[in-house]
């Protein structure tokens, strides 16, 4: 029997591909704080518990900053991260909400709204070139088109071009990767988004880009590296969270055939959708190497001091099963309504666009229950390839048949 009490290295390995690792879930239910170790030796706390993981996201006496020293880097690739451009992620107060004031306006709830038509289309059009055949890569064929199409469409960013971005994404998030092809695939990247914000500025556009653009290079309050910036971490993030949760979302729901069948026979109960979406979001949680700060004060999390200079790690796929705050815990379980939870983070930097997100998922989900009822995995189980070397969770491909 694993020993909570143990320092263990993280992350573990898991043991169920639908799961976190057992150990890191006997931290929790130990009601312990344990520091673990990390590639580089640096050796910060793990928090587990629903209560102490938002803590560690909200108080302001933990930093995001990557460049202090002993951050709890997640690899030498978020090393090397630490020479780019500054987003939003990395940045604390004051500094962190007043750049997030300039763009918050473009992911208001309302606004999101508005992309519903445009996602159904797309993924009934995706929905449609499946049902030529009769096998699909579920990942290739649905999940990365409506997720990279989408946040393309979005920011103003050529959707020709979401073959580019996925590969220089993929190649930035593999954990124990080239630091080279990394910085290289993220410095190609941001090149061809400042080229992007350079034009949109000569020629003004519709979408984020544009209006960033219009809005706040002449005054000054953005230069176009910084726009470019932002648009990086919308881009990259947008595609790359959703995407996965589309794929491993669907897997899941094949799994409990009734919570797919509800949602094909929803109709337009849209809180059917939403219920099935939020449970997927806690239960599955993608972001699978916890949040990372480090103290810049002493700070007390529940009865664990984390000094000055110390880092800590919400390990939020294992918190959002915490039994104290969602009585299913290890369950999939849509009825229980587990809204509250931390898939989008918490706190300062809790993801803008988890408006949008939700709308690609409510309808994706929605879509592929309606249109492919008889939808089924075409390979065993033990056949599927599970991402558990990337940065975010899911499946490397997902082949399906009906």
């Amino acid at each position: 029997m694993t020993d909570p009490t143990a320092e263990p290295h993280y992350p573990m390995d898991r043991q169920c591909p639908y799961a976190p690792p057992r150990e890191a879930t006997a931290v929790r239910e130990a009601g312990t704080v344990p520091r673990v170790t990390l590639w580089n030796g640096v050796r910060p706390w793990l928090f587990t518990r629903f209560d102490d993981a938002r803590t560690v996201l909200s108080d302001p006496r933990f930093s995001a900053d990557k460049s202090r020293p002993g951050y709890p880097l997640s690899s030498a690739v978020a090393l090397a991260e630490t020479a780019v451009e500054p987003t939003l992620l990395v940045m604390d107060n004051p500094q962190h909400d007043a750049v997030r004031r300039l763009v918050l306006g473009e992911f208001t709830v309302k606004r999101a709204e508005r992309w519903r038509p445009a996602v159904r289309a797309v993924a009934d059009d995706c929905i449609d070139r499946m049902l030529q055949g009769t096998e699909a890569d579920l990942v290739a064929d649905l999940a990365l088109p409506v997720a990279l199409t989408v946040i393309c469409e979005f920011l103003g960013v050529p959707v020709e071009d979401r073959d580019l971005f996925r590969t220089l994404t993929h190649t930035m998030n593999v954990v124990a990767g080239s630091t080279e092809s990394a910085a290289t695939a993220r410095q190609t990247l941001q090149d061809y988004l400042e080229d992007l914000v350079a034009d949109h500025e000569r020629h003004p556009q519709d979408g984020f880009i544009g209006r960033m653009a219009a809005r706040h290079l002449p005054d000054g309050t953005m230069t176009r590296r910084q726009l470019a910036a932002m648009a990086l971490l919308l881009l990259t993030a947008g595609h790359d969270t959703t995407a996965n949760m589309i794929s491993l979302g669907v897997l899941t729901l094949l799994r409990h055939p009734r919570s797919f069948a509800a949602l094909n026979t929803a109709g337009e109960n849209t809180r059917i959708a939403a219920d099935t979406v939020e449970e997927l979001l806690r239960h599955l949680s993608v972001v699978q190497r916890g949040i990372r700060r480090i103290a810049v004060e002493d700070v007390p999390v529940g009865d664990r001091l984390v000094r000055a200079g110390e880092g800590a790690i919400a390990a939020i796929n294992v918190a959002n099963r915490d039994p104290e705050r969602f009585p299913s815990g290890e369950e999939f379980d849509p009825a229980a309504r587990a809204h509250g939870h931390l898939a989008f983070g918490y706190g300062p930097h809790q993801c803008m666009g988890q408006s949008l997100a939700r709308v690609e998922l409510q309808e994706v989900y929605a879509a592929v229950a309606r249109r492919i009822p008889t939808l089924r995995t075409a390979v065993p189980e033990e056949e599927l390839r599970f991402k558990s070397d990337m940065a975010v969770y899911g499946l490397h491909a997902l082949p399906v048949t009906w």
